[in-house]
């Protein structure tokens, strides 16, 4: 089954994420469990985490189908000690919070190197944090997104997101998130059945397709291999629809988060809609 959905806002409590998501008609989710803009925030009270879990149960949304994201501040492989430790610090607080809330994944940019040490040094630090994190914490599996290489982020590569889980010690609580603009921008090819089904193949070649835990549908504004960020709705973009239809049809991607950050929250029940009927019109219903 895919679970379907999209970043919907927590403002006013995470609990209101659940019920923003239920009237997408979503089966999935993703939120942020405090200001991704901020590095401090309060600790959620019992109230929060007993409302959070209640609607989940209402809704019937379970933890393999929330996709959270830590703060964009974060840097787990920072050239800096101090700045290295301070995200660690923050990435710690990220996945606390997620087990306090039932929640099984985290999703987070891997972390860029501002062009002060080697990938290999900044590949191996991220690591080390994960390796950091998940002995302070249980249950809760971290989750590399894919960059689209902008600046100086890594992740770009599927080299590099295999790099780190091998260098994470507990590989059951490690996976990876595919963002398809970012996977674009970053010279992965989409545009056809035949390109989705060559870059998958990469894929699980390098990765491995048991270590997909969740994916971010999104069109590209950017273009092909420019390694620019630019989200755009599915359809109006550079990308177009055929991959989005595509993984709708192939059960590889059954069973996880699958999640739209385009551009207009307006259109995302609509999305979600269309996302269903490719679906639907896979299993001739």
């Amino acid at each position: 089954m895919k679970y379907i959905g999209a970043h919907v806002s927590a403002a006013g409590g995470v609990e209101n994420a659940v019920l923003r998501a239920h009237e997408l008609e979503a089966t999935a989710f993703a939120l942020f469990t405090k200001n991704q803009r901020q590095w401090r925030a309060a600790d959620l009270s019992a109230k929060t985490i007993n409302a959070f879990r209640e609607a989940c149960e209402k809704y019937h949304f379970s933890g393999a189908q929330i996709l959270p994201h830590d703060s964009y501040l974060i840097n787990l492989g920072h050239p800096v000690a101090e700045a290295l430790e301070k995200s660690r610090l923050a990435f710690l607080d990220e996945m606390q919070r997620c087990e306090q809330l039932g929640l099984t994944l985290l999703n987070f940019h891997p972390g860029s190197h501002l062009q002060q040490i080697p990938e290999q040094q900044c590949l191996k630090l991220i690591a080390e944090s994960i390796n950091m994190t998940l002995d302070q914490t249980h249950g809760v599996t971290a989750v590399i997104e894919n960059t689209a290489g902008q600046g100086s982020n890594l992740g770009f590569r599927f080299e590099h997101l295999a790099e780190i889980i091998h260098h994470v010690e507990d590989k059951s609580r490690v996976g990876v998130c595919i963002d398809t603009c970012h996977a674009f921008a970053a010279g992965y090819e989409l545009r056809s059945v035949e390109d989705c089904e060559a870059t998958f193949r990469e894929f699980d070649k390098v990765v491995g397709f048991e270590y997909l835990r969740g994916m971010h549908l999104n069109d590209a504004k950017s273009e092909f291999g420019s390694r620019v960020d630019r989200h755009h709705s599915l359809g109006e973009g550079n990308i177009g629809t055929t991959v989005f239809s595509w993984l709708m049809k192939d059960p590889r991607f059954d069973g996880i988060p699958l999640i739209l950050e385009t551009v207009n929250p307006d259109i995302w029940k609509d999305e979600i809609a269309w996302l269903k009927a490719q679906q639907n019109a896979a299993d001739g219903v």
